[in-house]
Formats: structure tokens, sequence, C-alpha cells
């Protein structure tokens, strides 16, 4: 979304989208399976960050699905040779270009269109996950856009239909600090923000880490996956925010959010020690624990309170 809106002529940080978006949040839900084991997500749907820009920037985003892949291509061309950049959500596992450990069925990986080979057809495209841009087939992209299971794209895109415009950044910057507080620390489900931390430590205490071992590491090794490797994980997601807010304490003339900042690195480090504990128990370099790894847990889950509490009152008056 950043380089959407930089494409639209607005200088615009990938910290400032994700912030602008209120898009940090911790959300475990067992109800809803990844490869038999539970969602649990550090950051909003992309659908919501995506909606989350458009009243602030006080511009407008088209998305549009297609039953049928060659309806899917057709229009992808149109708007690329249009000179448009388009946003897609695709399947990694049918991504050619991603690396072989990356490649799973995860069907809510969203990367960027910019252009077309005139000589081999192939797409030009932007992933977050690659240092460089890369390139992919027809075939293999319609594979991507169109693939079937959990999150199924439906061969999804999206594009700007009106050009953002500079906020007043004063006003907007404090409604969406405080509204990210408020997913944290009062959700509308138990699963999310805080409480869901709280939830999955309780789950870690399930564990039948005496019993069925195996099962145990599975477990704890999606939870690791899902903070380390999908996106920018949960750690990632803490710094990246952190950004957010120093750049937001210089458009707000707010200091204390350069230094709750500080803050949120230091519980973001936290994130990467319990990634850290947990990778070592699975690889057997240290028993087998996870009531530890539960402990780790709650105990982010106070970090983050604490955290949040104090974040919504930087910003209260506003």
């Amino acid at each position: 979304m950043s380089a959407i809106v930089r494409h639209c002529g607005l200088p615009f940080s990938e910290p400032m989208a994700f912030g602008l978006s209120s898009a940090l949040t911790f959300a475990f839900f067992p109800f809803i399976k990844l490869s038999g084991l539970p969602l649990v997500s550090y950051r909003m749907p992309p659908k919501t960050i995506i909606r989350g820009l458009q009243k602030p920037l006080r511009f407008s985003m088209r998305t549009e699905t297609f039953r049928r892949p060659e309806d899917g291509a057709a229009r992808l061309n149109k708007l690329l040779d249009a000179g448009q950049l388009v946003g897609l959500q695709v399947s990694v596992f049918w991504l050619p270009f991603m690396p072989p450990d990356f490649r799973f069925h995860f069907n809510a990986h969203n990367l960027l269109a910019y252009g077309r080979d005139e000589t081999s057809g192939d797409y030009l495209l932007s992933d977050p996950v690659l240092e460089m841009p890369v390139r992919c087939s027809p075939a293999d992209l319609a594979k991507a856009r169109f693939a079937r299971g959990l999150l199924a794209p439906k061969g999804l895109l999206y594009y700007p239909d009106r050009a953002p415009q500079e906020p007043a950044w004063e006003r907007v910057i404090p409604a969406a600090i405080k509204k990210t507080a408020r997913n944290m620390l009062r959700p509308p489900l138990p699963f999310i923000g805080v409480k869901g931390i709280a939830r999955i430590a309780r789950a870690f205490e399930r564990l039948p880490a005496a019993t069925a071992p195996q099962a145990a590491k599975l477990y704890i090794g999606h939870l690791v996956r899902m903070q380390e490797e999908i996106g920018t994980g949960g750690g990632g997601f803490r710094f990246m925010y952190a950004a957010f807010l120093e750049e937001a304490a210089t458009l707000t003339a707010r200091p204390a959010l350069a230094e709750l900042a500080v803050r949120l690195i230091e519980i973001g480090d936290l994130w990467r020690e319990f990634a850290l504990a947990a990778a070592r128990m699975i690889r057997d370099r240290d028993p087998l624990d996870p009531g530890h790894l539960a402990v780790l847990l709650r105990a982010q889950a106070e970090h983050e309170k604490a955290f949040f509490t104090s974040l919504y009152k930087a910003v209260r008056s506003s």
C-alpha cells in the first residue's frame, strides 16, 4: 500500500501505512485451521489495511474478483497496459520464484504487479518477501491467483481509482493510534489483542509434551513460523509500528510517542527471544517445556497491556 500511494505521488512510508491503517494486533483463532493448526496473526488482514487507509488519505481503492482465470488475466493486462500499479492476492505455494522453504499452501499473500514483458509475456512483480523485482509466467501467476482452499484469493486485484491527498497528520494519527490501542486492550472477541496472547499461553500449557512430544513440537513450531516467517512476523510488526510512532512523533509534535517507540522495540526483542527459546526446544537443544513458553507468553501479554495503556493515554486528549 505504501508503494501504491507513492506511485500516486504522495510520499508515504511503509511504517506509516501500517500504523495509519491500525494494522497492529494479535489474533489466535483455534477454530480456523491452516494445515490442521490454528490461525495466528500479528497484524490485521490485508483487506483491512487497504480499507483503513482510504478515509485518512481521502482516496479510494477498487477491488475486483473473478470467476474465471482468463477474465482475471484480461483485466490485469488491461490495467498494466494503462500504467496502473496493481496489488494481487495470491497463494505462496504456486509462486515459482519463492524460496522452497517458503512455499506452502497459504492463500493470503500479497504482491504488486507493475508491468509485462512484451516479448515473453511474463509479469513483472514486486514481492515484499524478496529484495529484488521478479518475473512470473502467466500460467504460474494464474495458478497462484486462483488457488483453492481457505482464504482463496479468487483472482483478487486492487488499485486506486482516486488519488490520495496529504491528510491533517495531527488529526488522523492520534485517531489511528487510539483505534489500535482499543483493539489490543478491549477487543470485540476474546481471541484478539492481549486476551488472545493469554489464550495461546493456556493452549501451550495443555500441549502433550510427555505423551506426544512430536505433536507438541509441531504446534510450537507453527507459532514460530507464523511469528518469524510469514510476512515480517510478530517481532517485526512491533518494530514496524515503533518506526511509525517515531515518524508520528515528528508529524504531530508529540515527543512522548518517540519514547513509547523505544518501549515497543524492547517488546519486539522479547518476541524474538520467545521464538529463539521455542526453536531451541523444537531442535532438542533444550528440554521440551511448553509450560515455560506459556510463562513467556503471559509475560508478553502483560508487557503489551501496559504498553498500549500508556499509548492510549498519550493521545487520549486528541
